[in-house]
C-alpha cells in the first residue's frame, strides 16, 4: 500500500514536470493550471490501473498447487467506471497440496482455503466437505476426530452443486 502511495505520487509528479516542459518549449503558452490539473489526471491514472491490475498480479504470483475458486467483482458509487467495467478486490483460493482424503470417509474432503482482499490481510480457513451430502463445514477453531476419523463437532453447511468449494473439491469425484 506505502508503494502504490510513492507511486502515485511520483506519477503526478512526473506529469507536471512534463507539462511544465512542454510549457517551456512552447514558450509559455500553456495555461498555469494545466500542470496540477495534469498532474491529478495522472494520479487518478495510475490509482485506477493499480487496483484494476491487482488480482491478475497476486493471481499471478500465488504457488502452483493454489487455485483460484471465486472472485467477488467491485461497483462503487464513487468510481463510476466501475459500473462499465468492475474489478475484482477479493478472491478465494484453494490449497491444492492440503487436500486430504480418509479412506473409512471416501466421500468427505479437508483442505485450506485462502482469502485475499485488496487491502485486507490474507485468511486461512481449513475446510471440510462431504460431498456426497453436498455440505461442508468451516473448522474455524479446530476439529475433534472420532475413532474412525469422522469430524465429530462440525457445523454443516447445506450447500448445492453450484458453491465454488464443493465444486472445486469434488469436481473430480
Amino acid at each position: 500500500m506505502f508503494l502504490e502511495l510513492i507511486a502515485t505520487v511520483f506519477a503526478g509528479i512526473a506529469m507536471a514536470g512534463v507539462v511544465m516542459l512542454l510549457n517551456r518549449v512552447l514558450g509559455g503558452r500553456l495555461p498555469k493550471w494545466l500542470a496540477p490539473v495534469g498532474a491529478g489526471v495522472a494520479m487518478i491514472a495510475v490509482t485506477i490501473s493499480s487496483e484494476y491490475s491487482w488480482y491478475g498480479r497476486t493471481a499471478a504470483a500465488l504457488p502452483e498447487d493454489v487455485e483460484v475458486i471465486e472472485t467477488v467483482d467491485s461497483r462503487a458509487i464513487y468510481r463510476p467506471w466501475t459500473y462499465v467495467a468492475p474489478y475484482v478486490d477479493r478472491f478465494a483460493a484453494l490449497d491444492r497440496a492440503s487436500v486430504q482424503t480418509n479412506p473409512t470417509l471416501p466421500d468427505q474432503r479437508l483442505a485450506d482455503l485462502y482469502f485475499f482482499g485488496r487491502w485486507a490481510a490474507v485468511s486461512k480457513l481449513p475446510v471440510l466437505v462431504d460431498c456426497a451430502g453436498s455440505r461442508r463445514a468451516n473448522l474455524i477453531d479446530g476439529a475433534e476426530f472420532g475413532d474412525d476419523g469422522a469430524i465429530l463437532d462440525a457445523d454443516w453447511v447445506a450447500a448445492d452443486d453450484s458453491d465454488a468449494v464443493i465444486r472445486a473439491l469434488c469436481g473430480d469425484a
